[in-house]
């Protein structure tokens, strides 16, 4: 089709919200029947970041998104669309693409997704799409979880894993391409590895089984994601016109790092690429943790302005999504 206007897009800024507490594995182990050892052996994590009472999802995804459009150098009332993603909202009639959206003063239209630990890969795909095809100069996409909320604090196999926080990017029109296009798909046959149990439906008819949390069968996901994400990553690679040999840095959605060291080793990344460990410190944010690890590395000065970064979602569905990104070019403070 012809006499559509196109332009570029890129991600102009980045934002973070961590909660305040940090929850060592030591506060975690008197749960449950294991150790520090165990779990850092496991998932590679040492602590996580479980929100206050008054760490709303609503005040953690607003306040990454004011980060990222002030990192931007935009207002929100700039804002062409809201796109938050996150799958543990718990006022879906009132979503809180809405709410956000009203804290920073626009009155854009606002978009709630839910691909679990993929949904910010989802909504940054869209925000290229919207911002190329003329739809909206500027785009906020905000990965947003209280994971915590949905936790079992006595489930071995999940209590230390999940954790909270929040992440944005802004997208807007550039002269060169800086979001590549999305590869993404889902395994639904497959799902049942990652659910709520009991469900909410469940629940209401019968409340003695007990609120629900999350179910996990930990060595399926794993499984499914060493065997499957090395092609996507490729596949994204290929999409962008560049190879693996060009990627700078790897930012996979932050699960569990031996799940991120054995990615590394069926790409057969050189060891000059900065891999993403944001997992370590935060624990897995589902939606939030691939930009809440880009915050940190940008911050950290292990990211820098003009790198190439292959960014892998994946997770509860079984979904995926990934993209090569150009980190942008404005500062990052800690």
């Amino acid at each position: 089709m012809t006499g559509l206007s196109q332009h570029f897009a890129a991600v102009l800024g980045v934002g973070a919200y961590r909660p305040r507490r940090s929850v060592s594995n030591q506060e975690i182990c008197g749960r449950i029947d294991s150790s520090d050892e165990w779990i850092r052996t496991r998932s590679g994590i040492v602590s996580r970041g479980w929100a206050d009472d008054d760490e709303t999802l609503e005040l953690m995804a607003s306040s990454a998104a004011a980060e990222a459009l002030q990192a931007a150098g935009f207002e929100g009332a700039s804002l062409g669309m809201v796109i938050v993603a996150t799958c543990s909202d718990g006022q879906p009639l009132w979503p809180l693409a809405t709410r956000v959206a009203a804290r920073l003063g626009t009155d854009a239209p606002a978009l709630q997704l839910n691909a679990t630990c993929a949904g910010f890969c989802y909504g940054l795909g869209l925000a290229r799409d919207l911002v190329r095809g003329g739809t909206a100069e500027l785009v906020l996409v905000v990965g947003a979880e209280r994971m915590s909320d949905l936790l079992d604090p006595s489930d071995r196999g999940t209590s230390f894993l999940f954790a909270d926080g929040a992440g944005a990017f802004v997208v807007g029109r550039s002269e060169h391409e800086g979001v590549g296009p999305v590869v993404w798909g889902s395994d639904g046959e497959r799902g049942e590895a990652l659910t709520l149990s009991p469900d909410w439906t469940q629940f209401r008819n019968d409340p003695g089984l007990g609120a629900p949390s999350i179910s996990m069968q930990g060595r399926r996901v794993f499984k499914w994601v060493v065997e499957q994400m090395p092609p996507v990553a490729e596949a994204a690679c290929k999409a962008a016109g560049v190879s693996l040999a060009d990627i700078d840095v790897l930012v996979p959605h932050q699960a569990n790092h031996r799940m991120t060291e054995a990615i590394v080793r069926a790409l057969d990344l050189p060891d000059s690429v900065v891999v993403a460990d944001d997992i370590i410190q935060a624990g897995n944010t589902s939606a939030a943790s691939i930009p809440l690890a880009t915050h940190r590395l940008l911050a950290e000065g292990r990211a820098r302005g003009g790198d190439l970064a292959l960014l892998i979602g994946y997770g509860g569905g079984l979904g995926y999504a990934a993209q090569v990104v150009t980190m942008p070019l404005r500062p990052h403070r800690t």
